[in-house]
């Protein structure tokens, strides 16, 4: 019996892994990239018009704060399915993992949004103050002072987000995004191939696992 599931998972592997390790990847680079770029950027405009040391903007940092606040309270699937009319207007389909990509991008951006602005305020005042008064410019400010001390932070607000996205990279497997997740759907629950269950749950372990590792590593050196 057990040679038997043995045999009937290695044969599932052999013609479908390489295709949904593909998927995730490409659904995790793009949503990553993303998330990175714009994340920090929005995470930077909560904390920057929040301080009256810097742009202070109440009305726009409510209007950021309330999007932010909307997109994160949908369940990732409800969001998956309320951006599909906007996701076949970007990308021209539904379904498959740079489809899948869109919500993934929007969920890990603001995800990441408020992670950057909470290590941005974690940030000692004294070390802003003793800043200015040294009579240091705001953008010299956030290159050498905002971003050295709270890189540590970041780093591991980084790290927080690709795990979850490697966990909502699964979900959107079950809606047509493909990659590890529908692999594991697909076989592990419709067909009852416990094999393939084990097997995914596995990769992903070892995934979020290394990532995690990474981003410790990362943080613990620029942490002074």
């Amino acid at each position: 019996m057990l040679s038997e599931v043995i045999q009937s998972t290695l044969t599932i592997l052999q013609h479908e892994l390489l295709k949904s390790i593909y998927e995730t990847a490409i659904m995790l680079a793009i949503s990553f990239s993303f998330s990175l770029v714009f994340g920090l950027i929005f995470g930077f405009l909560l904390y920057l018009t929040s301080n009256k040391a810097f742009f202070e903007k109440p009305i726009l940092n409510k209007v950021i704060a309330a999007v932010i606040n909307f997109i994160r309270s949908i369940p990732f699937i409800i969001l998956v399915v309320f951006t599909l009319p906007f996701t076949f207007l970007l990308v021209g389909t539904k379904i498959g993992p740079v489809a899948a990509s869109v919500p993934l991008c929007i969920t890990a951006t603001v995800f990441l949004a408020r992670l950057v602005e909470i290590s941005l305020k974690e940030v000692d005042k004294g070390v802003i103050e003793a800043a200015l008064a040294t009579g240091a410019n705001t953008s010299l400010i956030i290159r050498k002072v905002l971003l050295v001390e709270a890189a540590p932070g970041i780093v591991r607000g980084v790290t927080v987000t690709f795990i979850s996205l490697i966990g909502f990279s699964a979900m959107a497997g079950m809606v047509g995004g493909g990659g590890i997740g529908n692999l594991a759907v697909q076989y592990g629950y419709y067909r009852y191939e416990t094999g393939i269950m084990i097997f995914t749950i596995v990769i992903l372990v070892i995934i979020v696992q290394l990532a995690q590792f990474i981003g410790d590593f990362i943080a613990k050196k620029l942490s002074h």
